[in-house]
């Protein structure tokens, strides 16, 4: 059997109740989602997130249909800005919308956001495309200080994408009552073990709620009732995230002591360094999956999806038994 830890996926299932209510989403699966339903998403949204208005709540299916979306009405006359290395969906959609397009890189060890150049590249309008963490780093990037800095340029629009925010705890969500040109897209995918079902949501500030006023919120059923109970029972996702922290921290130590450049996570992966030659494809041929950052960072560098204490044990035992 295939090892996968090179998806970012959750390696637990959700809990009995929530698989449950996903099921009872296929009774009258042939009938659109109750806007009821829908409301009440978006109320229990609204409550994980200190109460954020939800008519400012955008939902669809995936957060980067959402980031594409904002490419999409907001990149006309604004230069692109992203991170580099980024694992953005949409970022060969973003290269091929924008007219202009800057990437500030970040670099190991710290993998450390330059502010004063980035701040300095704000001298025209401008549409900053940021994930924090990143992916593949496990870096949170960003803080206040320089996200305030940012969002007082009032020609630039930024979103911040908080993928992993179950797993770093930071947010910037506080901001968006006082910052229009914010906003911000989360997922349902990891913390929340819903990736088979692709529920993502928009907190959009004041400056881009209208251009999401008639956005069709498409979702099917068995999504909006895993995500409901989901929302219902916050300390099972809770315990989730705290079991794959501490598998994090044990591989990361394993990996540290096997002779591994491992870096600093606030995610559920790790990126490390190798001295192992082709390690992605060695692991393959014993069927176990990480990802190979050469084709989009450099050699050598590879990111870990944190599995289960069973997955995790495969891949740290094949390491020492054969490639040591």
């Amino acid at each position: 059997m295939t090892v996968y830890l090179n998806t970012n996926e959750n390696p637990y299932l959700p809990d009995e109740k929530i698989l449950q209510a996903a099921m009872k989403g296929l009774d009258d699966i042939n009938k659109y989602p109750e806007l009821s339903d829908i409301n009440e998403l978006k109320k229990l949204l609204s409550k994980y997130n200190a109460d954020f208005p939800c008519e400012q709540i955008i939902l669809s299916h995936g957060s980067d249909l959402l980031i594409r979306e904002i490419i999409n009405i907001f990149s006309k006359d604004r230069k692109i800005m992203m991170v580099n290395p980024s694992f953005f969906s949409v970022s060969k959609y973003a290269l091929e919308r924008a007219g202009k397009l800057t990437k500030f890189q970040i670099s190991p060890p710290h993998f450390t956001l330059d502010a004063e150049f980035l701040l300095n590249k704000l001298n025209e309008p401008a549409l900053l495309l940021i994930e924090n963490p990143n992916n593949p780093t496990g870096k949170a990037v960003l803080n206040y200080n320089l996200v305030e800095e940012i969002l007082q340029n009032k020609n630039t629009l930024m979103l911040v994408d908080e993928a992993y925010f179950e797993f770093s705890g930071q947010t910037f969500a506080g901001l968006l009552n006082k910052y229009s040109n914010l906003v911000i897209t989360r997922t349902m995918d990891k913390a929340f073990s819903l990736a088979g079902l692709r529920l993502g949501y928009l907190m959009a500030g004041d400056y881009f709620k209208d251009y999401f006023s008639d956005y069709p919120q498409l979702l099917s059923k068995p999504a909006v009732f895993a995500a409901i109970e989901s929302l219902k029972n916050i300390g099972l996702m809770k315990q989730i995230v705290a079991k794959i922290i501490d598998e994090r921290e044990r591989v990361s130590k394993k990996l540290t002591e096997l002779g591994f450049e491992v870096f600093p996570s606030e995610t559920n992966f790790l990126l490390i360094k190798s001295k192992i030659h082709e390690l992605a494809l060695k692991l393959k041929n014993k069927k176990i999956l990480i990802y190979d950052l050469s084709s989009i960072y450099s050699n050598d560098f590879y990111r870990i999806t944190i599995g289960n204490s069973n997955e995790n044990d495969n891949l740290l035992n094949t390491i020492m038994d054969d490639f040591k």
